[in-house]
């Protein structure tokens, strides 16, 4: 994984020896021993992560952290300290380092770390020429996505835009089912014209008729004067019906009519009225098992199922959740003038395993909630919601991650063998506090250790 890194420390020795196994693992490497000449370089040059010890003469790590936060956010600062000041490492977690390893470390341990701090660094670099790229495409559309999924959508959005045809969008509740309909509205020849949407499940049926196809004056109580119907409203432009599968038989019996004819006639009245819309409808119903259910129309199924589009639920392009999450920061911290500008790692290594069944709309919703509950200028794991941190959705999501056809024994070893090493790292190679954190035997943990060949080296 290439990327450009500034490493700061006074101790020249360790410098070198440092900017030795990061440039050995692929890193372009800047060393320096002066953090005033460091921020200097990081005003010059791109860098994707800091990495930076605690304590120099001059300006600390504290400093050059706060410096990165104020100018760069999304770049990821990792702190060097020793055994003896975590306290320090541990503030500087909370006003918004990425990490903290302490001296001495395993090289395993900080390349690790400093991989994640990439892959961050890199998602919010792709966060932002997407956003660049929905402006240009998509207007204000706000859609993400840079995994085949998503990308999928996009390339059937782009195809059936500039076309006629009726689309028909399916997929659980809060996939985007909405947005993506406006980008089909904004791709297509209509795009100057009105985008009407309707929830066709927020009204009952005489009211949603009404709705739907305007009413005359005196039709009804109430009618107190003559109303134009969405689907006049939406002439020229794209009406979106969302929730198509909880309309009524009759009304879909008037709907096929439309779709057909292009004419409708408002409720209580005699004379035709044309329309020119381009209807796009979206249901998280399985509508072909409603047709042989008997609950939706066969022919105004194939009417609407023109060019179908299936949204995926966000546990299945789990590439996508950093880059929906720290759209959402931006989003909702500057809605609420916040200084929260990040997450931590083991904020985003939650928010990104999590099965989200609620899926984006869910997703939003616990980072507004974040954002205005954080307390500093990242948001920590204690910031997440509970639901997000059990350790059985968290088991299951790691599992969803697996492919479905496996060898059972060989991928439990791995993976015990991935639990032991990460223990081992985490306590620095001390087999009692490893064994603890395992909750294991010290004596079983050192099977383990000469079954995976796990060593200190």
């Amino acid at each position: 994984m290439s990327a450009n890194i500034l490493i700061l420390d006074d101790e020249k020795n360790y410098l070198l020896v440092l900017q030795s196994v990061l440039e050995d693992d692929g890193y372009s490497v800047t060393a320096l021993s002066n953090p005033e000449m460091g921020l200097a370089f990081l005003d010059d040059s791109e860098v994707d992560v800091v990495i930076t010890d605690m304590k120099m003469p001059g300006l600390t790590g504290q400093d050059v952290l706060e410096y990165t936060k104020k100018n760069y956010p999304h770049v990821p600062v990792m702190i060097m300290t020793a055994f003896g000041s975590i306290e320090s490492a541990v503030e500087a977690m909370r006003i918004g380092a990425f990490d903290y390893i302490t001296k001495p470390f395993e090289n395993e341990e900080l390349l690790l770390s400093l991989k994640k701090a990439v892959s961050y660094a890199h998602t919010q670099q792709e966060n932002r020429m997407l956003r660049a790229q929905i402006q240009q495409h998509f207007g204000e559309d706000n859609i993400i996505g840079r995994g085949k999924a998503m990308q999928h959508v996009l390339s059937m959005v782009h195809r059936a835009g500039p076309s006629k045809s009726t689309v028909l969008i399916t997929g659980e509740s809060g996939t985007g089912k909405e947005l993506i309909s406006r980008a089909i509205h904004n791709a297509s020849p209509r795009k100057d014209e009105p985008f009407i949407s309707v929830n066709c499940a927020a009204l009952n049926p005489g009211v949603l008729e009404s709705e739907l196809f305007g009413h005359e004056k005196g039709s009804f109580t109430g009618a107190t004067a003559q109303r134009k119907g969405r689907f006049e409203q939406a002439n020229k432009g794209t009406l979106f019906l969302d929730e198509i599968g909880e309309i009524s038989q009759d009304t879909q019996v008037k709907l096929l009519r439309v779709l057909q004819e292009r004419t409708l006639e408002r409720v209580g009245g005699q004379d035709t009225v044309e329309v020119d819309i381009r209807v796009v409808a979206a249901t998280n119903k399985d509508l072909k098992a409603e047709v042989e259910a008997g609950n939706f129309r066969e022919d105004l199924y194939y009417r609407l199922n023109v060019v179908s589009i299936e949204m995926p639920p966000l546990r299945e392009r789990r590439e996508d959740i950093p880059l929906l999450a720290a759209f959402f920061l931006d989003k909702y911290a500057g809605e609420n003038e916040s200084k929260v500008k990040a997450f931590s790692g083991g904020a985003m290594d939650y928010v990104s395993s999590y099965e989200w069944p609620g899926n984006v709309r869910q997703l939003e919703n616990v980072i507004e909630r974040c954002v205005v509950m954080a307390v500093g200028e990242t948001i920590q794991a204690e910031d997440l919601p509970p639901e997000i941190k059990d350790e059985e959705s968290q088991f299951k999501s790691a599992v969803d991650l697996l492919p479905t056809k496996l060898d059972l024994g060989s991928t439990l070893e791995k993976i015990e063998a991935a639990l032991v090493r990460r223990a081992l790292v985490r306590c620095e190679f001390v087999q009692v506090k490893a064994a603890e954190m395992l909750d294991i035997s010290k004596s079983l943990l050192q099977y383990k250790m000469k079954k995976y060949k796990l060593t200190a080296k």
